[in-house]
């Protein structure tokens, strides 16, 4: 046995429990034992010291730090004065953004705040089945930063579109609402969610009625099927329409793009869907003045009104991703945000809009009755 193994003395026998150094220590960390130092050369702590005496010469925040450590927080000091951090960084984190607040005197009154928020992430759309467990985190989590962004006192209406994805977005996304302002302790009023049907999604003329693209998928594929077997006669133009949509999905393409560029006659057109979400905005905006307007509904016409606001195609709008409006005082202005950009319109007056179908359904009577008229002259 080496003197190493056998301890200093190499008087320890084999099999011994060996000495190991001692890790412990008495005394404490440097950083602390200068804090000690420091505070037993200042002497005992006097009246002076408790009323700030002798602070003029210290940084102010240290002197405003000094004061609330002898004060503590009032009573009823707000959330953000006596949470954590953890509360104070989640309350902060949501105002961080990009949007550049004007002075109060050049602020324009706004009198209704409105999202245009896109359902969450759906389990498909061939069937009209609900969110995923993504999806509901997804609406949840809006919800809950949204309650970050309010004051207390406001109302927040929540509406969707009248399909199971966007219903299931505006449930998960008000639960999120009621949580969140418990946990921020702002006394908020939040509406029951409920169905308006301005906010459909675009719609598609089959043999059964106006349907959704989800809805009518079903039959689409059952007819496309059919032909595909049978290969007798033509393919009826709602069919041919609809399979042009579809399989630029199935390539991967940008079907909504699709529906915005090429003309689609059985169809919703982009325009009529602009024209109907601002009627339900009207509608909720004389209905609920001065509250917070969260509209769950589908990419298609939320990204039409994007394009009709900026002049382009602004992009697909992710899985609640919102198009922002602000209704100005008067309900003759507003702002469009959407993805860092900001414009400035005018609310379209639908009253003194054209109306189209009436136009062309007149015109097309006038024509048929000139044309009998002149064939029954000629007999």
């Amino acid at each position: 046995m080496t003197k190493r193994e056998s301890g200093t003395d190499g008087s320890e026998e084999r099999g011994s429990t060996p000495r190991f150094p001692k890790t412990e220590r008495a005394e404490p960390p440097l950083y602390l034992a200068r804090y000690l130092a420091r505070q037993a050369g200042r002497g005992p702590r006097t009246a002076a010291d408790d009323n700030g005496a002798g602070d003029d010469g210290l940084p102010l925040y240290l002197r405003r730090f000094r004061e609330r450590a002898r004060t503590g927080p009032p009573e009823a000091a707000p959330l953000w004065q006596r949470s954590p951090h953890g509360i104070q960084q989640a309350l902060s984190e949501d105002n961080l953004n990009k949007e550049i607040s004007a002075p109060p005197e050049a602020r324009p009154r706004i009198v209704n705040e409105i999202y245009l928020v896109r359902h969450a992430e759906t389990q498909g759309y061939s069937t009209e089945s609900g969110l995923t467990p993504l999806g509901v985190w997804q609406s949840h989590t809006y919800g809950h930063n949204l309650a970050k962004r309010v004051r207390s006192g406001e109302t927040i209406v929540v509406v969707h579109a009248d399909t199971n994805r966007a219903r299931e977005t505006a449930e998960n996304l008000h639960r999120g609402l009621l949580d969140g302002v418990v946990m921020f302790e702002k006394d908020v009023e939040v509406l029951e969610p409920r169905a308006m049907p301005e906010f459909r999604n675009f719609q598609v003329a089959t043999p059964d009625g106006l349907r959704d693209p989800t809805a009518a998928f079903r039959r689409y594929y059952a007819v496309l099927e059919k032909f595909e077997r049978m290969a007798l006669g033509d393919r009826p133009m709602w069919l041919v329409e609809m399979d042009r949509f579809w399989r630029t999905q199935q390539g991967g393409s940008d079907p909504i793009q699709f529906w915005l560029t090429v003309p689609l006659l059985h169809f919703e057109p982009p325009s009529f869907c602009v024209r109907r979400f601002w009627k339900g905005l009207r509608q909720l905006a004389d209905a609920h003045p001065g509250a917070r307007l969260v509209i769950a509904s589908h990419s298609g016409p939320i990204r039409a009104f994007a394009v009709w606001a900026f002049g382009y195609d602004p992009g697909e709008p992710y899985n609640t991703e919102h198009v922002r409006v602000k209704l100005m005082e008067g309900g003759q202005e507003a702002l469009v945000s959407y993805r860092n950009r900001v414009q400035e319109v005018h609310v379209p007056p639908l009253d003194e809009l054209p109306a189209w179908e009436d136009v062309i359904r007149k015109e097309v009577t006038a024509t048929s009755s000139v044309t009998g008229a002149e064939e029954r002259n000629q007999t």
